[in-house]
């Protein structure tokens, strides 16, 4: 399967062919299906390519306390959506936890690495398997020594297993609005699976994998569609408004620099009751290391 290949077509073929997926997993499963929906551009074209298909189609948000103001109000003005919450709150998690940082694997790795009872994983973490793969990146390493707890389980707790727990009580599968080209993890998923996974443990289907981000403005400039004005305030992400992970790739100014000048209240909350102030100070340090 040619992603390459299937990112460089026109957008129209790409709408046909998102609508010909959404139609396909939509009928595999009898129309018990939904579209998560995080109020975000992407997840906004999706809806909009949806609910012309299907206008009835089910519509899921999940409210984890972290949204941007903008985009929860955006939220509001989209008719019949369902409003879902985690169990625990965003300050919850990272005290019991730790804090999402560098990205899901890395946490993940500095965690195990951390509290793993097994010599053999531990090894692994720091100086990987025999692929030289499964590791602490060595420009991370010194964050092992932090004084804060660092972990991957953030997004599972505060956004899937609130939609797992909405999937397990309706029977309904999801539509999301994730493209390939937004991590290494997405592109082999789509290598492996395709925009549909009907027969996987959770089967989801993701119609826009082969879509950019220039796809994605390109359609809401010319179907003329409403999006949040998040994006309008410099902002590139409107992910959860205290996660870190990806920091060090930020342009400046950071996401955190906007968010002191746009949000300033959340922007002190953050700093100094949720202690992402004292994280800063270890994250991100860029350090030259060709063994990345």
């Amino acid at each position: 399967m040619n992603l390459k290949q299937r990112q460089a077509y026109p957008l129209d073929l790409k709408i046909a062919m998102t609508k010909k997926r959404i139609t396909e997993f939509y009928d595999y499963f009898d129309g018990q299906v939904y579209v998560s929906f995080s109020g975000g551009k992407d997840s906004t074209v999706l809806l909009h390519i949806a609910r012309e298909l299907y206008p009835c189609i089910d519509v899921v948000f999940c409210d984890t306390g972290l949204e941007y103001p903008e985009i929860r109000d955006f939220v509001k003005t989209i008719n019949n959506v369902t409003w879902i919450k985690p169990k625990i709150t965003f300050k919850e998690v990272i005290q019991k936890y730790g804090y999402p940082i560098i990205s899901k694997e890395q946490s993940q790795f500095i965690d195990e690495y951390r509290n793993t009872n097994s010599e053999k994983l531990k090894d692994i973490r720091y100086n990987g398997n025999k692929w030289n793969r499964g590791k602490i990146s060595n420009k991370w390493r010194y964050i092992v020594d932090s004084p804060f707890k660092v972990s991957h389980k953030c997004c599972n707790v505060l956004k899937k297993n609130p939609f797992k727990k909405y999937e397990k009580d309706t029977g309904k599968k999801p539509i999301i609005g994730t493209m390939a080209n937004e991590s290494a993890l997405r592109t082999s998923q789509f290598k492996k699976d395709g925009c549909n996974a009907f027969n996987t443990k959770r089967p989801v289907s993701k119609p826009m994998s082969f879509w950019t981000d220039s796809d994605v403005w390109e359609y809401i400039k010319t179907k003329e569609i409403k999006y949040s004005n998040i994006y309008d305030m410099g902002y590139c992400r409107t992910g959860c408004m205290f996660c870190m992970y990806g920091l060090h790739m930020d342009e400046e100014p950071n996401r955190f620099n906007i968010m002191k000048e746009t949000h300033p209240k959340q922007y002190e909350y953050c700093m100094k009751k949720l202690g992402i102030e004292d994280v800063l100070e270890w994250y991100p340090v860029k350090k030259e290391d060709e063994n990345e």
